[in-house]
């Protein structure tokens, strides 16, 4: 709520906050298991932040102009949890009685999509403080594309963000900070819980650094508070805070608040004991007496604190039909912005627009990460909402939409600096691009992407993985896709990454064969709104002439056959990205021998398992057991489709410094050791 609507704060506030206390204590024991002290420590900050500062209404939780959340601190769970259920967002008592157990709406960390007010998935430390940088981000990008003279406040909302020491110890925070200073995220605030407590005990054994110097040379305001004399939370001290970095617009800001874990505990608090386990019965039930309520009691919550509570629900519905209100004159008066907000708040797209994507000529080779250059570019032109970047290697991952200026703050001195700009620099920060992607996807309505070589895609994993949990569409470039990268060496020549990424759950990986393939590719991850990598070649590729060859809308089936034989094949020959130039000129040879073979692509395996049984059993035929997979990667998951008679041409080692050429030659990528492995399965097979 703004400053106009907080109310003088009263004894009901403080019995809330002193039952929010008691519940955390409360649902770690009865389950047995759990983290209460932070929980208990950050009852005061996150009732103070619910109730006071937070715009939203909980009776309308995906409300476009309210202010996101994020408890970086998954681990501490209930302190969203209580505050979710005192604030009438649906969870109920027996839900906060039911948590970490199975089929509850409360699991040990916040899950995005399955409890009501949960905004993302966090647990993994640092991932939601730097996702919540890339909200903050979303939230610039999109004030550019529906309010870019400043015309209303209709678009600006803060990203608020609880986080713990074990948060700012992870890189991936540092990174994303470093990036948030630079950005100058004004509508970024972070409330740093500083407790000095980690499993191991104090934090100091092995964290020592002025965090508060750390934030500073970022770029951040930041603000220190202090616990009370006898431990507790400064909380008038916080809320003075709170207002100050509510009315910071310049740069983002950290609270940096000094808290004393599993406070009021007699014997527990700010102990590491506290952090992850139950108190025990006899020391909740001192804790409760040191709160003023009865210790026989559990999960006790007395109707007027809890229609107390709820009452912000009444403040969140009064500050949202303001807002509607506003929001009808400005779509009056501003119809075509309203228009591109309604098409993506219903995530649509327009109608046709699939006609920009651009067809290749099979006259010239092209690179697969030139190719999809010119796709993104062609793309720009019909989704406004399609922005991105790369970890800096726009030039050779081919993200940069050309003329379309650079992110920066209106305060940057940078060439090309457009506060609303939509070319992301993300800088050498692999996993934090990750995390700022996923939070762009969270945030609602646009559409990012951000490129790095293949091989560092083992930075960003953690990111990577969070987005095919959330099942958000986040898209990830990845190019330099194998031995191909030639000279750079095994330092820079992915060889086990490929099976590595499918091995994660729901996330499309896709390794088109030539540029039409890429540009399937892209219609698909643009219209599928899901988690997908696509990898992308260095080196040149021929372009396949469709008259001759199967169409590249095979791609939207995950694979296709892109040449056929009369009659049965007596082998197939299943390839991917570059490697399927090789199945194609061993088909050929092959044929000169009176052997029948059926070239695959295959550029996405998870696409392709979507597909019917007879459509697979249509590219694949299960009597055809003689078949070559040819991947330049660790053979690690071709067996399913190859069989016990199959034969896998790949690396099972780290490459060298050479030139490409050399390296696909040298390693069995030629036509003709896909022959001899076509006539070995053929063998295999007739036994």
């Amino acid at each position: 709520m703004s400053s106009v609507q907080r109310q003088a704060w009263v004894d009901l506030d403080d019995r809330a906050v002193a039952i929010a206390r008691a519940l955390a204590s409360d649902a770690v024991q009865k389950v047995g298991n759990g983290h209460p002290g932070t929980a208990m420590a950050l009852a005061p900050v996150a009732y103070t932040l619910f109730q006071r500062f937070l715009k939203h209404d909980p009776l309308h939780p995906e409300w476009l102009g309210r202010d996101r959340f994020v408890l970086s601190c998954g681990h501490s769970s209930l302190t969203l949890y209580i505050q979710l259920f005192l604030s009438g967002y649906g969870l109920s008592l027996d839900d906060l009685k039911a948590f970490r157990t199975a089929g509850s709406l409360t699991p040990a960390h916040p899950e995005y999509g399955h409890t009501r007010g949960v905004e993302i998935t966090t647990g993994p430390l640092g991932s939601g403080i730097a996702s919540a940088v890339g909200m903050a981000m979303a939230g610039r990008y999109e004030k550019g594309l529906f309010d870019p003279t400043g015309s209303t406040t209709l678009f600006d909302h803060n990203i608020w963000v609880i986080a713990s020491d074990g948060d700012l110890q992870e890189g991936v925070s540092a990174e994303a900070s470093s990036l948030a200073g630079t950005q100058s995220l004004g509508n970024l605030k972070v409330i740093y819980d500083d407790n000095r407590i980690s499993i191991e005990g104090d934090t100091h054994l092995s964290f020592t650094e002025d965090v508060s110097a750390r934030y500073r040379a970022y770029g951040w305001h930041v603000i220190e508070v202090n616990a009370l004399a006898h431990g507790d939370v400064d909380r008038a001290g916080l809320e003075a805070a709170m207002a100050k970095a509510e009315s910071t617009t310049d740069a983002p800001t950290l609270i940096r608040l000094k808290t004393v874990i599993a406070w009021p505990a007699p014997t527990a608090r700010g102990t590491s004991k506290s952090h992850g386990s139950a108190l025990g019965a006899d020391e909740v039930a001192a804790t409760k007496r040191e709160l003023g309520l009865n210790p026989e009691e559990s999960f006790i919550v007395p109707d007027d604190v809890l229609a107390h509570a709820r009452a912000v629900a009444v403040r969140g519905a009064a500050a949202r039909a303001e807002w509607e209100a506003e929001f009808s004159s400005w779509s009056n008066s501003h119809p075509k912005e309203a228009a591109l907000l309604a098409r993506l708040s219903n995530k649509q797209l327009p109608a046709g627009w699939e006609n920009a994507i651009p067809t290749f000529s099979a006259e010239k080779e092209i690179a697969t990460r030139a190719a999809s250059g010119k796709i993104i570019n062609e793309i720009a032109k019909v989704l406004p909402e399609f922005w991105g970047g790369s970890a800096d290697l726009g030039e050779s991952n081919n993200t940069t939409i050309e003329g379309g200026r650079s992110f920066l703050p209106a305060t940057s001195s940078m060439k090309d600096a457009d506060p609303y700009g939509r070319i992301i620099h993300f800088g050498i920060r692999e996993h934090a691009m990750g995390a700022i992607l996923n939070g762009i996807a969270l945030h609602g309505l646009t559409k990012a992407f951000g490129g790095t070589f293949l091989v560092f895609s083992d930075y960003m994993r953690g990111s990577v993985r969070l987005a095919a949990i959330m099942d958000i569409p986040s898209t990830f470039v990845w190019t330099h896709d194998s031995i191909g990268v030639g000279e750079d060496g095994p330092t820079h020549q992915p060889i086990e990454h490929v099976a590595s990424l499918r091995a994660i759950p729901n996330l499309a990986v896709i390794r088109p064969a030539d540029a039409n393939e890429s540009a399937i590719a892209w219609r698909e991850i643009i219209t599928r709104q899901k988690p997908a990598g696509v990898i992308l070649s260095r080196q040149n590729l021929p372009v396949f002439d469709r008259t001759l060859f199967g169409s590249a809308e095979g791609v939207a089936q995950g694979a296709y056959i892109l040449k056929d034989c009369s009659g049965t094949p007596d082998v197939i020959l299943i390839g991917t990205g570059s490697e399927v130039q090789y199945a194609v000129a061993a088909e050929a040879l092959l044929r000169e021998q009176g052997v029948k073979a059926r070239v695959v692509s295959a550029p996405c395996i998870e696409w392709f398992n979507e597909q019917s049984d007879s459509y697979k059993e249509s590219v694949m035929p299960a009597a055809v057991r003689a078949r070559v997979s040819i991947e330049a990667g660790i053979a690690q998951g071709w067996r399913e489709l190859i069989g016990d008679a199959g034969v896998a041409i790949s690396i099972e080692h780290y490459g060298e410094s050479a030139a490409a050429g050399v390296l696909f030659k040298k390693f069995g990528f030629t036509a003709e050791n896909v022959v001899a492995s076509a006539l070995e399965s053929i063998k295999k097979a007739a036994k």
